[in-house]
């Protein structure tokens, strides 16, 4: 089975370690955005299974990314991976309907752990 996947970071370091880490299937129909406002505009444009969301970007941050699609009901699967790992933010992106809440740079485990754990493997 397959999923599109949506990598929102404006790093692209950062955008290159997450697609290194996700399973084939996942990768292979990965698109990138680098900053929110991009990926609001791909989300509302077609449909994305998952989005890997910073929080710190220009433009738009993943707050205000999380913020618009639950106004506008846009229910991708989403995962922000973030190094602010304040246990206030990791609380406010849950609330506004994050999966879950992953540590930069992103490990393995986890991030198969959370897609397992969501149904993407």
């Amino acid at each position: 089975m397959s999923f599109s996947v949506l990598v929102c970071d404006d790093s692209n370091m950062a955008r290159k370690q997450v697609l290194r880490s996700l399973p084939e299937q996942l990768s292979a129909n990965a698109q990138l955005a680098t900053n929110g406002q991009e990926a609001v505009e791909l989300l509302r444009s077609q449909e994305f299974d998952i989005l890997f969301l910073d929080l710190t970007m220009p433009v738009l941050d993943g707050l205000g990314v999380l913020q618009t699609l639950k106004d506008e009901n846009i229910t991708p699967a989403i995962f922000v991976i973030s190094a602010d790992v304040q246990p206030e933010m990791q609380s406010k992106v849950l609330e506004l309907g994050a999966k879950a809440f992953l540590r930069k740079p992103v490990q393995l485990d986890v991030l198969n752990t959370h897609l397992q754990n969501n149904g993407f493997l």
